[in-house]
């Protein structure tokens, strides 16, 4: 599989005691922390182009860009979906965007965004940044 825009995947968890921004340090409230929206992004971009990365090639992020619009309780079954939109040589660009159903029992049921942003990754060859990474 080529590494191109287009490429896609998504993660998808219910909010858990762990996922919290009470957890995460990211505040004192029992609902999906940021760090853990961002961190679930990341994961979704890494499994979108792993099938198409060279035996021995990983990616790191490099930037991050979110806005966190709503919150997310406990029980919450959020999906975060990403897509590859630009190659650059060894820089990747993502779109995300994370949604979640209200729970049942509230008004109405349909799906909310939850957040949405833009990833950068670079491509990197993996035993190399580790090396470089231990004499930093």
């Amino acid at each position: 599989m080529a590494l191109a825009p287009g490429l896609r995947s998504s993660v998808r968890i219910v909010v858990a005691d762990t996922d919290t921004a009470v957890a995460m340090g990211s505040g004192d409230v029992p609902v999906l922390g940021t760090p853990r929206l961002l961190a679930l992004a990341e994961a979704a971009a890494v499994a979108a182009i792993r099938p198409s990365l060279e035996p021995g090639q990983t990616s790191v992020g490099t930037s991050a860009v979110m806005e966190h619009k709503r919150p997310s309780p406990l029980g919450t079954e959020v999906v975060v979906e990403t897509e590859l939109t630009e190659v650059d040589g060894p820089r990747l660009v993502f779109r995300f965007t994370a949604r979640h159903k209200r729970l049942p029992g509230s008004p109405d049921d349909h799906i909310l965004v939850v957040g949405a942003g833009q990833l950068e990754r670079v491509i990197v060859d993996r035993d190399r940044f580790l090396s470089r990474a231990k004499h930093e």
